[in-house]
This record gives structure tokens, sequence and C-alpha cells, in this order.
């Protein structure tokens, strides 16, 4: 295994490398990571509280949603392209500082003293910038052995149901002094930081990227260029494995946005209730995440458990059609799990793979933005289905979609690639 590694290590320049060791710096990413998905899951559980706190309705309250999405889905790529261009180091900076000032201004809002709502509309403006997750996700592909990268990433899993346990429960827990969980996030974000500028290495990437960067003096790429970051969906096979990706996440995508709505009025769930649920859902994913995808992947082709996924989901979806209580959800729920962990992750896997070493920031950028798309059409998508059909639907439009994905992946299968060189 060693000497499969060793030639990674060898094409980085002296000094690329922080003091840690590149094992080092991927466990740090892996902390870093769920440092800064406890917060975020944290502020999730105290905002719907601080809204209506400060008087603002549902309508108010969906626009709030909306614009962190909007917010998240517009600063995903350009956010990746900056993790291209500037590094490892300087990206997990700016994440977690963008974070400090998000939970500063929710800690500020929360004073009476100061104007609430329109502090707590600001908040939602560094979410443009907080992508720690997309840049731990560069930072394990980078220095992870192609063989190993599915089960790496798969692992960051773990440090998502650890922010989906811990965050939620210290949200509910500290809510009845909603600065408290603010100020909680805020130092433990400021410690991200500080830890990123210290210990994570400047550049992640091999020295062949080095070598395509622009001269000293030349004209540098600018982070905000749209075409070049379109041009990579453009790319051989990339916009059909997108496709994919996307379109077997919307129907699982629209029933979670609106899961807080349906736990009330179709579950009869108390605030406690839901809380426990997700906590289930979020040690599902931990353990699929964490421990299957890496075990299934060693024996397995991206292609069939691709494949898998999609069928596990149009299962699930048929299931869904007939659920009539939480119970019969709860028996769901290890599907579901599993066809959304296996699917994200060996997608992401397939687009790294087709895009050059120098574009996995921008790449995976990209696939960041596709929950925060689903996030800003969910409620309204959702909400009009809901209504209009009931929960039902959301199974039937899961066999339909996850049909036809099917189908086009037992047609045209996809390709197996090598890992690109570096």
């Amino acid at each position: 295994m060693q000497g499969a590694r060793a030639p990674r290590d060898q094409g980085r320049s002296p000094g690329r490398m922080s003091a840690l060791g590149r094992s080092s710096v991927i466990l740090l990413t892996y902390v870093l990571a769920a440092t800064e998905l406890t917060c975020l899951f944290m502020q999730f559980s105290i905002v719907p509280y601080l809204s209506r706190k400060l008087g603002l309705d549902s309508i108010a309250f969906g626009y709030l949603q909306t614009t962190f999405g909007v917010l998240q889905l517009l600063g995903g790529p350009v956010f990746g392209r900056f993790a291209d261009q500037r590094g490892a180091r300087a990206a997990l900076t700016l994440s977690f500082l963008a974070a400090l000032a998000l939970y500063l201004l929710l800690a500020a809002a929360s004073s009476p003293a100061l104007p609430g709502v329109y502090l707590l509309f600001a908040s939602r403006l560094p979410g443009a910038l907080m992508h720690t997750l997309p840049a731990a996700q560069m930072v394990i592909t980078d220095l992870s052995a192609p063989e190993e990268r599915p089960a790496a990433l798969g692992r960051l899993g773990l440090c998502f149901g650890v922010g989906v346990i811990l965050g939620s429960l210290l949200g509910g827990t500290l809510v009845s002094a909603i600065q408290c969980p603010a100020i909680l996030a805020a130092l433990a974000t400021l410690l991200g930081a500080v830890l990123s500028f210290t210990c994570i290495p400047a550049s992640t990437k091999g020295a062949k990227t080095d070598a395509q960067a622009p001269l000293p003096g030349g004209p540098r790429a600018s982070v905000f260029d749209l075409k070049a970051i379109a041009s990579l969906l453009r790319l051989p096979d990339v916009p059909r494995i997108f496709l994919v990706k996307v379109a077997s996440n919307c129907p699982t995508g629209l029933f979670m946005v609106m899961f807080s709505i349906i736990s009330m009025d179709f579950f009869q769930l108390e605030a406690a209730q839901a809380g426990y649920l997700m906590s289930f859902f979020g040690l599902l994913q931990m353990v699929t995440q964490g421990l299957v995808i890496g075990q299934l992947s060693s024996h397995f082709s991206e292609e069939v458990l691709l494949r898998a996924s999609v069928l596990v989901f149009i299962v699930v979806g048929l299931a869904m059609a007939w659920m009539s209580s939480v119970f019969h959800f709860c028996l769901l729920v290890p599907g579901l799990v599993f066809s959304l962990c296996t699917l994200n992750v060996v997608t992401d896997s397939m687009l790294i793979k087709a895009v050059s070493t120098s574009d996995t920031g921008t790449m995976l950028g990209l696939c960041a933005s596709v929950q925060p798309l689903l996030r800003t059409l969910g409620p309204t998508v959702g909400g009009l289905l809901y209504r209009s059909f009931g929960v039902p639907v959301f199974g039937h439009v899961q066999v339909a979609i996850n049909t036809l994905v099917l189908l086009v992946l037992w047609r045209k299968p996809m390709p197996q690639r090598k890992d690109k060189v570096r």
C-alpha cells in the first residue's frame, strides 16, 4: 500500500505539504468538516425559533430560507474555482470566516437592542461562501489514492452524521437561550479558521497542476469566469452524469424539504420526536457512508453501485406511495439513506475523474450546488405537490423519475474512467 502511495507524494514540491503529513491533513480535514456541519445544523435548529421570536410569519421565513439556498447555489461553483486557484488553505479559511460572520450576525439578531429582522436576513449573506464540505472533498480527493477515493469520500458521511446528531442535539438543548448556540458556533468556527490557516497546506494539488498556472506577471484567470465554470459541464460524459445526479436526488430532495411539515401534519410528531427521527437518519448516514460504501466500493464498480442506488430508490418510492405511519417511514429510511449516500458518493467520484486535477474544486462546487438548488425550488414545488396530492405523490414521482434514470443507465452504461494524470 505504501508503494502505491509513494508516487503521489513524490510529485509534490517540498513545503507543499504541511508538517502534519498527508494522513494527518486528511484526518484534520474530517475534524474541520464535522465541526462546521455541527455548527450548521445547530443554526438550523435555532433559526425557526429566532424568526418566530422576531415576529416573522411562514411566508417571511420561506423568503429567509430561499435567500440562503440561492446564495449557496450561486456561491458553490465560484467558491470551487477559488479553491482550485488559491488552494485548500485559503478555501477552508475563507469558509470558516464566512461562517463566523454568519453566527455573529445571528447572535446580534437575537439582541433586543438591535434591529433583529434586518440582521437575521443579513446573516444569510455569508452563506454564499460557506462551503466547507466541498473544500474538504477537494482535499480528500487530491490526497487520496484513486482506489481509496470512494471510501475516503464516503467517510465524510461520518462527519455529516456527527453534524446532524450533535448540531440538532446542541441546538435543541440550548435553544431557550438563542444567543448561546450562535456564540458557541462562532467560537468553534473561529477555531476552525485558525486551524485551517496554520495546519492545512497551501495547496494539495500535484506539481503538474502548478505547471499549468500562469507565469508571474501574466494574466490570472478570474474566479468569477462563468464561461470557464460552465465549460466543465460540456466535457464528455459530464452532462449525463450530472443530470443523473440531479434527477435522482430531486424526488427525495422535495420530500426532505417538506419533511418538517409532513412530520407535523401527516405523522403527527412533536418537535422532540421529529428531532429523534432526524438523529436516526443521521446515524444511518454515518454508518452507510463511513462503513458500508467503503466495503462495497472495494468489491463492485461505480457503475454497479450507481444502478443499485437508483434501483433501491424505485423500491423505496413504491413503498413510500403506500406509507401511512411514521413506523412505515422508519422501515424505509435505511433504503433511502443507502440510495442517497451511494448516489452522491459515486457520482461525485465519476465527475471528479472526468475533469483535470486543476478543476476538481470547481466540479465539487458544482456538485455542492445540487442541494441548494433543491432547497430553493423545493418549498414551492414540494408544497404544491403536497397540498394537491398528499404524501403518496412523493413516492410516485420517485418511482417515475428513477425508472427513467435506470433505463438510461441500462441502455448506455457510464464510462469506466481511470484516475486522471497528475
